[in-house]
């Protein structure tokens, strides 16, 4: 059997959601999957970047922006990745999906495993609702949707501060981005795209 083909896509502005996805793509590899990592495209000027944001931006060129025309095609598996903008997927994300109409009506994605993770810049600002919501335009296109279980404890810990749900996997930024993703997020990270792969597998022997 051939390895199952995910696709990570991403948003990151800061680099958070970035390291986030570098982590699900080793815990795809993990699980003898094939990891094709995309960037969704930027739709902020660049006038209004900061410092940080550029800094973030050339630690990012080399990965491939998606093409909503192409790359939902032939894979076997799809875990997204977006910061949080009030609760919601952030507006380069929605950008990706909302040219995504020919897939739907031909039910490219019909069937196909899917997660999500997100970072936000406080404890409770909004992850579990991006997550979700994420999940209303996924079941759209007929995604089954993996989420994140609690066998998996390091959502559970009590040691630190940490992202993390039955949902999905998360990150906390802080207020100013300065807190990029523990140890612990980046294992839950890891572990998701194992979990998915996983899945992934059994989907393609059926």
């Amino acid at each position: 059997m051939k390895a199952p083909k995910i696709l990570v896509l991403f948003y990151s502005m800061y680099g958070h959601t970035f390291r986030m996805a570098k982590a699900v793509v080793e815990g795809v590899k993990r699980a003898g999957g094939e990891p094709v990592l995309k960037q969704v495209e930027e739709l902020m000027p660049e006038k209004y970047w900061d410092d940080s944001v550029k800094k973030a931006k050339e630690m990012m060129k080399d990965i491939p922006v998606a093409d909503s025309r192409k790359d939902l095609k032939g894979i076997d598996g799809l875990i997204v990745g977006t910061p949080t903008r009030y609760g919601n997927m952030c507006a380069q994300m929605r950008n990706f999906w909302d040219q995504t109409g020919g897939d739907w009506v031909k039910g490219t994605l019909i069937g196909k495993p899917a997660s999500m993770f997100t970072s936000t810049a406080t404890q409770h600002g909004g992850q579990e609702t991006t997550i979700i919501s994420t999940m209303i335009t996924l079941l759209h296109h007929g995604l089954v949707i993996v989420g994140f279980p609690y066998s998996f404890e390091e959502q559970s810990t009590l040691q630190e501060i940490s992202g993390g749900s039955p949902y999905g996997v998360s990150t906390i930024a802080g207020t100013r981005g300065e807190r990029m993703p523990s140890n612990n997020e980046l294992k839950m990270a890891q572990d998701l795209g194992a979990y998915l792969t996983s899945f992934a597998k059994k989907l393609m022997e059926k």
